[in-house]
């Protein structure tokens, strides 16, 4: 039989093209998205700008700069609160809520406590722990009974920050009159 000539053109042609096509999937596995369900941005499927950010995982180390000896460091930003003992390491940390209203950064001290009641947001709550006061609203340490959180964007200025009811019951045992509360940015 008798061969073609276009025979080693066809080979040649068909080793390129599977070459190129070897070639741009390699590129297009490169640059493609982590997570393929994702869609290209701009495209009418990506949610991706109403998805929220993910959190930075915030620091539960103590912060260098609160102070010395015994005392609740209070920190706005983290929303954290550490029970720092006379050697002045942290006994226990936790996340609280914060209200509409925050205290000024400073040195404040525990003024009152009372076992229970009726928070300002008009919340049932327990082991309150009361470090300041100013222009009417009253800065304080408490659990709420049904474990719910203040609501920060409230009309009505309050200074309730809100723990877990276990977190609650430790700052009890922890914050008597006079000891002092650290509140940092």
């Amino acid at each position: 039989m008798p061969r073609s000539s276009t025979a080693p053109a066809v080979a040649v042609l068909t080793a390129a093209a599977l070459g190129a096509v070897g070639f741009l999937g390699y590129q297009a596995a490169a640059t493609a998205p982590d997570h393929p369900t994702q869609a290209r941005p701009g495209s009418h499927a990506d949610a991706s700008k109403d998805r929220p950010k993910k959190a930075k995982k915030k620091s539960t180390v103590l912060p260098k700069g609160s102070g010395t000896g015994t005392r609740i460091v209070y920190a706005l930003g983290d929303r954290r609160v550490w029970l720092v003992g006379a050697d002045g390491r942290a006994t226990r940390t936790f996340e609280v809520g914060a209200s509409s209203a925050s205290p000024d950064p400073g040195t404040y001290e525990v003024s009152s406590r009372n076992a229970g009641g009726v928070g300002s947001d008009g919340v049932q709550v327990e082991h309150v722990v009361v470090f300041h006061s100013e222009g009417g609203v009253v800065f304080g340490f408490s659990a709420a009974m049904d474990g719910s959180m203040p609501d920060p964007n409230a009309r009505k200025r309050t200074g309730a920050v809100r723990e877990s009811r276990a977190d609650g019951s430790a700052m009890w045992e922890f914050a008597q009159v006079g000891t002092a509360v650290v509140v940092i940015a």
